[in-house]
C-alpha cells in the first residue's frame, strides 16, 4: 500500500506463540472466523487447527505469555480453507464453537462448564436447516446472549440464517429464516458488527454464481431489537425476507470488479456504521482498499490505498490473493472517529500492517507494519470482546501457505501466536 504518508514503523507489536498448527493453507487464518481469539473476564481463549487437522483450544489470563492448550476430540477436512473454526463465549462463560463448515451438516458444541476446554458432544442448535452450512459466526450481544449466523446452500443459492442462544435458559432459537434471500439466483456474503447498543449491523455483497467474479454491490440492514425487525440506515423498515429488489444499496459495484466477499466492519458511538472492503475502480485492474461509510445521511465511499500491483478476482473456491482482506477498527478520541485498517499485502513484503485515519471526517492515511517476518496468505482475525472492552487488539497470527483451487502449500507446521498492539492515546 505505498502512499505519499506510507512508512515502515519501528513500533512492531508484541506477540505470545501458543503452539505450532496446520500451514499448508489459510484455514486458521481466514478474515470469516468469528472469532479465533475471545476474551471473558480475565480470560482469553483461542481456537486453531493442529498439525494433523485436529482442534485445538487454548487459554491464558490476560496478560500472561502462558497458555494452556488442550487438545479435543474434533478434527477438520483442513484442505478445505473454508472449514475453519468459530469461537465465542456467552455471558455465563461457556465456550461455544463451531467447525468444519462447507456445504455440509452443522457441526456444533460447547464446553462441559464454564471456563473450560472440555468439550461436550456435537448437538443440534434448533434442528432446522442445518444440513448445508457454511461461514459459521458467533456474535456475543451485551446482555451475554449470543447471534449465530450462516448461509444455508451453496454459493450463488444460499440465504443468510440467524440463530439466537439465551444464556439464562441455555437453548438456542430460530431469529430469522431466509433473513436475506437469494431467491434460488444469488447469495449474500455478509459482514456483522453490534453497537454498544446492541444494535446488530449488517452489510453485505451478492454473488451470482460460485465465480467470485460475480460479486456486486454493497447493501446494508440493522436491527435495533436483537435480530428480530430489520431497518434500513434511514429507519424505514424491511420487510422480511430482504431479496435483491428490497435491499438498501450503500454503494454500487458492478461485476467484474474484483470485489471481495466477507470483510469487517465497526459502528461509531453514534450509530453509523463503516465497511471495509476492496475493488478495482472503474477503469483499472488495480484493486485499492476503500471504506465505505455513512455520514450526515448518505453513504460515502473514501479509497484508502494507493497500490500499482494489479490482477483480478476470477473462479471457485479458495484463491492465492496478493493483498488480505481488510479488518476496521474504531476509536473515538475528543470528538473525532479514528479509523484503523489491519491487511496484508504484497507490496509491504506481505507483513502484518496497518493503515491509520486520525479523522474520518478529514480523511489521511499514514500505515506502518506491525511485525518485521511475512506472514503469507495470512488474514486479520481478532478478539472482538476485547477490542470492545478497552480497544487493545489481539490479532491471531500465522505464517500460512495457500495455493489456488484448495491446493496446498508445502508448508510445515508454524507457530499459531497473539500479536498485541496498543493504539497510541
Amino acid at each position: 500500500m505505498p502512499s505519499p504518508s506510507a512508512s515502515s514503523s519501528p513500533n512492531i507489536a508484541n506477540s505470545t506463540i501458543i503452539a505450532k498448527g496446520w500451514a499448508r493453507n489459510s484455514i486458521n487464518a481466514v478474515i470469516f472466523r468469528h472469532n479465533s481469539l475471545v476474551t471473558h473476564g480475565r480470560r482469553q481463549y483461542a481456537a486453531f487447527y493442529g498439525r494433523r487437522g485436529r482442534v485445538i483450544l487454548a487459554k491464558r489470563k490476560l496478560g500472561s505469555g502462558y497458555w494452556e492448550v488442550a487438545k479435543t476430540p474434533y478434527k477438520g477436512r483442513v484442505r478445505d480453507a473454508h472449514n475453519s473454526i468459530s469461537i465465542m463465549v456467552d455471558g455465563n462463560g461457556y465456550l461455544h464453537m463451531a467447525w468444519n463448515q462447507h456445504d455440509s451438516p452443522l457441526n456444533y458444541c460447547r464446553s462441559k462448564a464454564p471456563h473450560s476446554l472440555e468439550l461436550g458432544p456435537p448437538t443440534a442448535m434448533t434442528g432446522i436447516k442445518e444440513r448445508r452450512v457454511t461461514y459459521p459466526e458467533f456474535h456475543r450481544l451485551p446482555d451475554g446472549d449470543l447471534i449465530f449466523t450462516f448461509r444455508d446452500g451453496s454459493s450463488g443459492k444460499g440465504n443468510l440464517m440467524m440463530n439466537r442462544y439465551d444464556s439464562k435458559a441455555g437453548t438456542w432459537t430460530q431469529l430469522q429464516d431466509d433473513l436475506v434471500d437469494g431467491q434460488r439466483q444469488r447469495s449474500a456474503y455478509h459482514q456483522i458488527a453490534i453497537d454498544r447498543r446492541g444494535v446488530i449491523h449488517l452489510s453485505w455483497v451478492w454473488r451470482e454464481t460460485a465465480d467470485v467474479a460475480t460479486n456486486h454491490d454493497l447493501c446494508y440492514a440493522k436491527s435495533p431489537d436483537g435480530g428480530r425487525t430489520w431497518l434500513r440506515s434511514d429507519g424505514s423498515p424491511y420487510q422480511l425476507p430482504i431479496t435483491a429488489a428490497s435491499a438498501e444499496y450503500a454503494w454500487r459495484i458492478p461485476p467484474n470488479s474484483s470485489l471481495i466477499n466477507q470483510t469487517s466492519m465497526a459502528v461509531d458511538s453514534s450509530g453509523a456504521p463503516c465497511i471495509a472492503t476492496y475493488w478495482a475502480p472503474e477503469g483499472s485492474g488495480v484493486p485499492q482498499y476503500f471504506v465505505v461509510f455513512r455520514q450526515g445521511g448518505s453513504w460515502r465511499a473514501h479509497q484508502v490505498s494507493r497500490r500499482t500491483t494489479p490482477f483480478e478476482l476470477g473462479g471457485q473456491g479458495t484463491l492465492r490473493i496478493p493483498i488480505s482482506r481488510p479488518l476496521i477498527l474504531l476509536a473515538e478520541r475528543e470528538g473525532r472517529t479514528r479509523v484503523y485498517l489491519v491487511f496484508r499485502d504484497v507490496e509491504r513484503g506481505d507483513r502484518v500492517s496497518l493503515a491509520v485515519c486520525e479523522d474520518l471526517h478529514n480523511p489521511g492515511w499514514r500505515c506502518q507494519d506491525l511485525t518485521s517476518e511475512p506472514v503469507g496468505a495470512w488474514e486479520p482475525t481478532f478478539d472482538s470482546e476485547l477490542w470492545r472492552q478497552k480497544q487493545v487488539l489481539h490479532l491471531l497470527v500465522q505464517r500460512v501457505g495457500q495455493r489456488s483451487w484448495e491446493r496446498l502449500q508445502r508448508l510445515t507446521p508454524q507457530p499459531v501466536s497473539v500479536l498485541q498492539w496498543q493504539p497510541p492515546i
